[in-house]
């Protein structure tokens, strides 16, 4: 049975770390993937890395469906961008970064390649849509990376402090630093 996985938040140290590729799909990384989704689903997300909920693996779970659609969710093991041109700006927001959402400049077109939960290979083309901006999020966290790194210095100042208020708020979530 799927469970609902912790989530880390910004500025935990996991979000910066590099996941590892998978070289395994078996029955526990099944049981994590769908635990992914329940846990992005909960958490009304639309896209989760696993280094998100704390495990360093290479697994992206998404969904880019409207609200009432959702549920028939995608899986991307090893996935690595392999072709991008043009520039977009979209608001973003992140399911690990607390109350804040900023525009971000991202390529309007991608080709991602990687693998589906049985290891078929599988590839996606995405352009100036939602899923565009999912798979480059998503991707970007297994890299270490957050939307906020795509923001000026002083709006990610500004959150930062404003962090510090929101956390107090809400009693720090005893989110592990």
């Amino acid at each position: 049975m799927a469970e609902n996985l912790k989530i880390y938040y910004y500025p935990h140290s996991m979000l910066r770390e590099e996941a590892k590729p998978v070289d395994n799909i078996d029955g526990e990384l099944q049981h994590l993937i769908d635990s992914m989704a329940e846990t992005m689903y909960r958490a009304k997300g639309i896209g989760l890395a696993a280094n998100q909920v704390g495990l360093l693996k290479r697994i992206i779970v998404f969904d880019v469906n409207p609200a009432d659609k959702r549920g028939d969710f995608s899986v991307l093991i090893n996935p690595e961008i392999v072709e991008s041109e043009g520039e977009m700006v979209n608001e973003e927001a992140c399911l690990s970064v607390l109350e804040y959402s900023a525009k971000v400049k991202r390529s309007a077109k991608v080709k991602v390649r990687g693998y589906d939960r049985d290891g078929r290979e599988v590839g996606i083309e995405a352009e100036n849509n939602l899923l565009c901006i999912c798979l480059q999020h998503e991707i970007d966290h297994l890299n270490g990376i957050l939307f906020i790194d795509r923001i000026s210095s002083l709006k990610k100042a500004l959150y930062k402090k404003r962090l510090k208020k929101i956390l107090k708020r809400r009693g720090n979530l005893s989110n592990p630093m």
